[in-house]
């Protein structure tokens, strides 16, 4: 709803200060800037504009894609991202007491323009109806006269330089909020910020890395320290990834229950700092890369142009967003391979297309199960009622790596690498088991987020993995 309020706000003189709550259906007219913090109405710096304009680079593909799902970030057309201001939080609860008292409340503005004063509104949720400045200011005498909600008699909040009608009354303002200065914490806290920005406990991910130099048995020192440069390149990559999807994911983080306290989400790390952070993250990851080989700096070069796609439209995409994450996984494990220049093997190939396919599908489930009926999964194109589905494509996927597993056994390949290749059939019922238990516990709502990360926190899966690692071992 749109209301054309107070054009004549600016003539008159009822100035004389109202208990707020006085009279309970009197209608508030509240100017924008009384519900902002000072200095919170443009962009914060150079990378809130860039960030924009790559979101919008982003939904431009994601329309040209036919995707179903498109991510709505709330950018006005005057280029204003409500949710990366800073409101009054005093100012907001009051104006829900006025609603709850049955009180309209309006917000308006005589210098901002529509797009900017709407994009509050929507984004606050609290007011009745809003309007803005005219484009082109009218002569008093063409103005358009107050709705007739307004012309009984109004209160006003907002600066003392405007002149109110005479059946108007301005209300006491509290004092301000203002800017929260740089907080001085300790080495310890902001170390703990930038740690959480570059996801260093995601690191034990790109241990896959290593998985290929195990799997060929190629134990000797410097390929161990290849494999070791190669799992240090993929982690800052991975961190540079990880800050773009913060920086463009910003508004849907803030409004999550957990991804709130992200750094950047929560304002711990200003948006230029983590440009600047990326950078420097992916320079150095690059670099690593090609002092390994070229060869592998084509793969680390193609693993961050996937999970950048990825981060941009692919995970709007439903299925192919849960493809994609497997891809990411498995293309560690043949990062891992260029690296010490050994044959990857299609078995190993697939199998990590499918268990990590499974642990996607997982995670889906979860985030699925999270949400209310009927809802729709945001930045997603997946509904709750996809939940059963999802589960039977994790549980197939799962399983599918398995039999992928009994096959290699079976193979001609293992009798060249394994003196005893009976033994590893030890290692089937163990993972069937660990399988099996992933999907039970996140049916059972005990796995709260990304089963990877609960798999690295479990202590049956070290057991499990420690015990298929001594078969393995065992079987040479």
């Amino acid at each position: 709803m749109r209301a054309s309020v107070p054009e004549r706000v600016e003539q008159g003189g009822g100035d004389a200060l109202r208990d707020p709550l006085r009279s309970k259906g009197r209608p508030l007219v509240v100017d924008v800037d009384e519900v902002m913090v000072r200095g919170s109405s443009v962009p914060a710096d150079i990378a809130s504009d860039l960030i924009r304009r790559l979101r919008a680079f982003a939904a431009a593909i994601t329309a040209s894609l036919g995707a179903q799902a498109r991510s709505t970030h709330g950018v006005a057309r005057s280029g204003f991202d409500p949710s990366r201001a800073q409101f009054d939080p005093d100012a907001v609860r009051f104006l829900l007491q006025v609603l709850g008292e049955g009180r309209p409340v309006y917000l308006c503005s005589e210098t901002h323009p529509e797009p900017f004063v709407s994009a509050v509104a929507e984004h606050l949720g609290v007011f009745t109806a809003w309007a803005a400045a005219p484009e082109r200011r009218l002569p008093p005498a063409q103005r358009e006269e107050l709705p007739p909600v307004l012309r009984q008699g109004f209160d006003y909040i907002g600066s003392a330089a405007v002149a109110l009608p005479d059946s108007a009354s301005r209300l006491a303002r509290s004092a301000r909020s203002e800017p929260s200065a740089p907080a001085r914490v300790s080495m310890r806290v902001s170390m703990r910020s930038w740690l959480k920005l570059f996801r260093v406990h995601q690191y034990a991910k790109n241990a896959l890395v290593l998985v290929p130099l195990l799997t060929a048995h190629k134990f000797a020192l410097g390929s161990a320290a290849t494999s070791l440069l190669a799992v240090i390149a993929f982690s800052l990559c991975a961190s540079g990834a990880y800050i773009l999807n913060d920086l463009l994911d910003v508004e849907a983080d803030r409004a999550h229950p957990t991804k709130r306290n992200r750094p950047i989400a929560s304002g711990a790390i200003p948006a230029s700092r983590a440009v600047g952070a990326m950078a420097l993250a992916l320079v150095a990851a690059f670099a690593i890369a090609m002092s390994i080989s070229i060869e592998f700096g084509g793969v680390l070069l193609g693993y961050f142009a996937l999970t950048t796609s990825y981060s941009f439209w692919l995970k709007r995409i439903a299925t192919v967003d849960v493809v994609v994450l497997a891809t990411l996984y498995t293309v560690r494990v043949i990062g891992g391979a260029v690296a010490i220049s050994v044959p990857m093997s299609e078995w190993l190939l697939a199998f990590s297309l499918f268990i990590f396919m499974s642990l996607a599908l997982v995670k889906r489930y979860i985030e699925l199960a999270g949400q209310p009926d009927g809802a729709v999964l945001a930045a997603r194109g997946y509904q709750v009622e996809d939940k059963s589905m999802i589960a039977i494509l994790a549980a197939a996927s799962g399983f599918n790596a398995v039999v992928i597993f009994t096959l290699y056994i079976s193979s001609d390949t293992v009798r060249a690498l394994y003196s005893h290749p009976q033994l590893l059939w030890v290692g089937c019922p163990i993972l069937m088991y660990w399988i099996g238990r992933v999907m039970l516990f996140a049916q059972r709502g005990l796995i709260d987020d990304d089963p990877v990360i609960f798999a690295l926190r479990d202590r049956v899966s070290w057991v499990a993995l420690g015990a298929i690692g001594a078969i393995m071992l065992a079987a040479i």
